[in-house]
């Protein structure tokens, strides 16, 4: 069987920024209209008012700072509370395709692989445009490349499984390139008028090449020395209906469930333990000593959670090059957040060095992949 290398990567970060402080302003300004128009329920005790937000409380909560999108104009109007995108003709390239180019191309370069060597494109997302055709066919049509393309969406652990997959499809012989991409356009989920979660996410795309390693020719190989996936089924993180909106008695009313929800303690609660275990159980599993890990690529969703995970796997604090974290940049960016910390930090690592790329989300569900650097 084959040996599997990461062997390039590349991040396409939108030109838009939305801080805290820009966030707060517009929220308390929803909150304070809301408020005026309903100050007679509230009044009469049939309602509650909508509490303002502030800076300190969504740094403490989640540990991000700010976070890049797709369009800011609508997610900082009062009036409009989410992203305004052009709608497009159907012989452009989608919104996602073009995230997903540019971080392909990026990835593609490191590598050193053209187009015709790649066999394959994944679109691994939690957050697609449309349901068919596949982006990856798109992205791939788009790149010039030929063989195949498929979506897929297993939400904050997409990328862990798509790896997975490319990493089986290698190993057997089927295939010798993939091209793996994760275009997230978290804003369109995100109910900014929710003070709970109205900071949570951003927009990002990030791309990984996975080649058979003796056709590898990059200086900035990554081999996969074991992948392993879990899921277990929650309602803890959902979101209901997409297309079939208008087959629901209500119709296309903005009902809150359509958009982003969580029972954050719950989730922190489960997934905590979930996820250190796992980590812990697929080193040993492997002969790797967990505590003797250089770096751990965490998904990005929460500060505390991840600070959590760190301590119960290496037996410790982990300083803080050994466990990156992104999230004060570009907030929560589902599936992207554990490769954007893989692409932005791993350059002073040496040859022999053990890491490991862990996502963990909605479903739940959980993937890792071990890496060595060569």
């Amino acid at each position: 069987m084959r040996e599997v290398v990461i062997s390039g990567s590349g991040v396409f970060t939108p030109p838009d920024v939305v801080t805290n402080e820009e966030l707060v302003e517009v929220f308390n300004a929803y909150a304070d209209k809301q408020n005026a128009l309903n100050a007679e329920a509230i009044d009469a005790g049939e309602m509650e008012p909508i509490p303002h937000s502030n800076v300190e409380f969504i740094f403490k909560a989640s540990g991000i700072e700010r976070r890049h999108v797709m369009d800011k104009s609508g997610v900082l109007d009062p009036d409009v509370m989410h992203p305004l995108l052009r709608e497009r003709e159907d012989d452009e390239p989608g919104i996602m395709t073009e995230m997903a180019v540019d971080a392909a191309r990026q990835a593609m370069t490191q590598a050193g692989v053209e187009p015709s060597q790649v066999d394959a494109v994944i679109c691994a997302a939690s957050n697609h445009e449309r349901a068919y055709p596949a982006i990856a066919i798109e992205v791939q049509e788009a790149l010039g490349i030929s063989g195949f393309g498929f979506d897929m969406n297993v939400a904050c652990s997409s990328a862990t499984f798509a790896m997975q997959n490319a990493t089986d499809m290698i190993r057997s012989g089927s295939v010798d390139c993939v091209l793996m991409v994760n275009p997230e356009i978290c804003s369109g989920h995100l109910e900014w008028r929710d003070r709970d979660c109205h900071f949570i996410f951003g927009d990002v795309c990030t791309a990984v090449v996975l080649q058979a390693k003796e056709l590898a020719t990059s200086d900035d190989q990554f081999e996969i020395l074991s992948t392993k996936l879990l899921t277990q089924f929650s309602n803890n993180i959902r979101n209901n209906n997409g297309f079939l909106r208008r087959s629901r008695p209500d119709g296309l009313d903005d009902r809150r469930d359509m958009q982003f929800m969580q029972n954050g303690r719950q989730v922190f609660k489960q997934v905590v333990p979930m996820v250190s275990d796992m980590v812990v159980e697929h080193c040993q599993d492997e002969g790797v000593d967990p505590t003797t890990l250089k770096r751990m690529w965490l998904h990005q969703a929460n500060k505390s959670m991840n600070d959590f995970i760190g301590k119960r796997v290496l037996g410790r604090v982990p300083e803080p090059v050994e466990q990156p974290n992104i999230l004060q940049e570009y907030a929560n960016t589902s599936s992207a957040g554990s490769i954007i910390a893989f692409s932005q930090h791993h350059g002073d690592m040496e040859p022999g060095d053990l890491g490991i790329i862990c996502s963990f989300g909605a479903g739940y569900s959980v993937g890792n992949v071990i890496v060595k650097r060569l």
